[in-house]
């Protein structure tokens, strides 16, 4: 009988190294450097006597073999957590570097105050938070979650919890109605002056519902482009164009008078709001404490998670 220390010695690295499909994507989440983890692999591969791994420049992938032999590693796994998970403390505290990933305008104002409470309450808990618009790839950039809004796309290797929903609605400054007058019906979106986010297709649409309740995607003119939401408001407020934001965003403009509904019979685009996560088959403490975080935010009134 072999020694336990050498049966699983190199597991870890290839469990980690087949989910997020690189040794450089397994070595920030193991905390190792990239070619320890190709060293674990090969040694594993050696022990077993199997190619568990294809290797190329650019990824890596699973051979029939370490397909077969990751779900036995995976069972295994799954088994020794649950007996953990038995015997550890249900108080058990939240603790090392946690990667997170926010949407800039929303994040600041809606997820940020809940993070700094944690920190300042969870001494061994260090936060690395990012503010972007663009769709991170959470396990090619390390990241232990993040805060999405939008439709999601389809990916079997994260897991995702709906939060909530943003609701969306369409306006201008006065300045901009006095100089070019009101709009009258979706179609002249396409003749207008249009601010919008980070550009993610060619061709520009605007989430409407018609009177009837249809949803529409109406084709805009997309004049102004701005990756975070306050520099849209501004721009806006300025007078320089049309905007498409969400309620939370300009409700205080718009009680002001500083902003100006427009085709309000076209309102009620919406989008949903997830915090998503790599599947994994055991969620750390870290990431469990945000989530459940995120969710306590979400059910208070006023939060910016609309139901």
């Amino acid at each position: 009988m072999k020694p336990l220390g050498d049966r699983f010695a190199g597991i870890d690295a290839f469990v980690a190294a087949a989910a997020a499909g690189s040794f450089t994507a397994a070595a920030h989440t193991l905390g190792l450097t990239p070619s320890a983890v190709a060293k674990s692999v090969t040694r594993l591969e050696a022990r077993v006597g199997l190619k568990l791994l294809h290797r190329t420049t650019r990824k890596i992938t699973l051979t029939p073999e370490g397909e077969s032999y990751l779900g036995a590693c995976t069972r295994a796994i799954d088994e020794l957590d649950a007996a953990e998970t038995c015997l550890a403390p249900q108080d058990w505290i939240p603790q090392g570097r946690i990667n997170v990933g926010l949407p800039g305008a929303f994040g600041r104002r809606h997820v940020l105050s809940g993070l700094l409470e944690m920190a300042a309450r969870f001494d061994r808990l260090d936060l690395t938070v990012s503010f972007t618009e663009r769709t991170l790839d959470l396990v090619q950039e390390g990241y232990d979650l993040s805060v999405r809004i939008g439709e999601l796309g389809d990916d079997a290797n994260l897991v995702a919890k709906r939060l909530g929903t943003q609701r969306l609605l369409i306006c201008a400054s006065p300045a901009y109605l006095k100089r070019y007058g009101a709009i009258q019906n979706p179609e002249e979106l396409r003749q207008r002056d249009c601010i919008i986010g980070s550009r993610r297709h060619t061709r520009q649409t605007w989430l409407l519902r018609t009177p009837e309740g249809r949803v529409i995607h109406q084709e805009i003119n997309a004049r102004h482009e701005f990756s975070d939401g306050e520099a849209m408001l501004a721009a806006g407020r300025e007078g320089c164009g049309i905007m498409q934001m969400p309620t939370w965003l300009v409700s205080e403009d718009l009680n002001r008078g500083t902003l100006v509904p427009l085709l309000e019979d076209f309102a009620g685009g919406e989008m949903p709001i997830h915090v998503v996560w790599p599947q994994s088959h055991y969620l750390q403490p870290k990431v469990r404490a945000v989530i459940e975080m995120l969710q306590a935010l979400a059910a208070k009134e006023n939060s910016g998670f609309m139901p």
